[in-house]
């Protein structure tokens, strides 16, 4: 694994986010400790399912024989599609702040916005990985339309996520009723308000933090 890593250049990546995980782990049991509560364990969980779109996407980029094949090129992109919403539904864990806590406002703050930056981090960095993988199927301008299109995608899971609390495998334990729901407010959007205002504004959001990344990604400051 190390020297995959090393061979893709994402050995360094790869530990960064290591260390941005333990760091977000170690800010949750301190709060366990002296608080004596687990209510923000769940946060641990919710980066779990925000670190598996980015592992798909390692996984496809250190295996050369499948990115030949567009069978499993955008069949990874199927499974990553079902978990892509959840690197940035931690945001809305912001949700749970409370005056009332067992800790002060801003240690939780400090700790679920902790964990919100690194499941963004980890969405963006599958995104970027997948961006680089399609490269050898798709132009660019269709890559880059693909993008805003699968962040929009994205605030719409967060919609369905917090509101309606369907998880990524209800697709496979509950698919009749998810696919009811969703198909309701993509047939009747004026049904829904609700529903299309956090998808175009949580969209707008991630696609104007990912696109600055790209920008300064592309446009290093001397």
């Amino acid at each position: 694994m190390y020297k995959q890593l090393i061979k893709i250049n994402q050995f360094q990546i790869s530990l960064f986010m290591g260390v941005l995980s333990l760091f977000c782990f170690a800010l949750s049991l301190f709060r366990v400790e002296f608080s004596g509560t687990k209510h923000f364990l769940f946060l641990n969980w919710n980066l779990f399912l925000a670190f598996i779109p980015w592992f798909l996407t390692m996984l496809l980029s250190m295996s050369p024989n499948l990115q030949k094949s567009r069978l499993a090129v955008f069949g990874m992109l199927g499974i990553w599609l079902l978990f892509f919403p959840n690197a940035s539904y931690i945001l809305t864990d912001l949700f749970h702040l409370s005056h009332h806590s067992s800790m002060p406002i801003w240690f939780d703050l400090v700790l679920i916005l902790s964990f919100a930056w690194t499941g963004l981090l980890y969405g963006f960095l599958s995104l970027w990985n997948l961006e680089e993988l399609m490269e050898q199927f798709l132009s660019k301008k269709v890559i880059t339309t693909l993008s805003v299109f699968l962040l929009f995608v994205s605030g719409f899971g967060i919609y369905i996520g917090r509101y309606l609390r369907w998880n990524s495998w209800d697709i496979l334990h509950q698919p009749v009723r998810l696919m009811g729901d969703v198909g309701d407010r993509i047939i009747n959007p004026f049904d829904h308000t609700r529903t299309w205002g956090v998808t175009i504004f949580m969209g707008l959001f991630l696609t104007m933090i990912y696109f600055t990344f790209r920008f300064l990604k592309r446009n290093r400051f001397n």
